[in-house]
């Protein structure tokens, strides 16, 4: 699959909610939509270097990212799976 068929930009769609439909579409756990959002606005900090920690300090570390984006969605109220056991 190309990402010119998954995320076709000229039909008016933005590239944070395309690029959220393509996590969905490749992961077994099931995010909410606006969830999906979130986190894809946190990534797209984190890309940019605008991403903070709690203490303050830029966030280096492409995981932690993902762990505030899911924690900023949980405060929301957003459906996010819990945290498989191993």
């Amino acid at each position: 699959m190309q990402i010119s068929e998954t995320c076709p930009r000229l039909r008016n769609r933005s590239f944070i909610t395309c690029i959220t439909r393509k996590i969905i579409k490749m992961t077994t756990k099931k995010y909410s939509t606006k969830a999906s959002e979130k986190i894809g606005k946190v990534m797209h900090e984190f890309k940019e270097g605008e991403l903070k920690s709690s203490s303050g300090d830029k966030v280096t570390d492409k995981k932690q990212a993902i762990a505030i984006g899911i924690s900023e969605a949980k405060e929301e109220g957003l459906k996010v799976p819990k945290k498989t056991k191993k």
